[in-house]
């Protein structure tokens, strides 16, 4: 009965400490993590630490492509580095990962 309790627990602590549930919207351009919606374009941060998402940049099997810009941009996918002022903080990660990234020259967006 004790080798029960301590399973259960377990799985309690498991299913508590799972993932977040991060959704992409590939209509609006925009992620979803703990309730909080950040647009996949606009000015972005890259930080060590308080981020808001965590990004993973591939060559291949991406959910979104990024077009890096100097200016305009408002559209899906065309984001603006900036030391301040940001849409949204991101950090740069090896695993464990909120979204996966391709960066490209040209036809950004979001692939799902």
């Amino acid at each position: 009965m004790k080798h029960f309790f301590t399973l259960a627990l377990c799985l309690l602590f498991a299913l508590g400490a799972s993932a977040s549930d991060v959704k992409i919207d590939a209509k609006n351009c925009t992620i979803t993590k703990d309730g909080k919606t950040y647009p996949l374009y606009g000015k972005v941060k890259i930080v060590d630490s308080f981020e808001d998402i965590k990004v993973k940049i591939v060559d291949c099997f991406e959910d979104v492509d990024i077009r890096i810009v100097d200016a305009f941009e408002d559209d899906c996918g065309k984001v603006k580095l900036v030391n301040a002022f940001e849409d949204v903080k991101v950090k740069i990660v090896d695993s464990f990962e909120d979204v996966k990234v391709k960066l490209v020259d040209c036809f950004e967006g979001v692939k799902k």
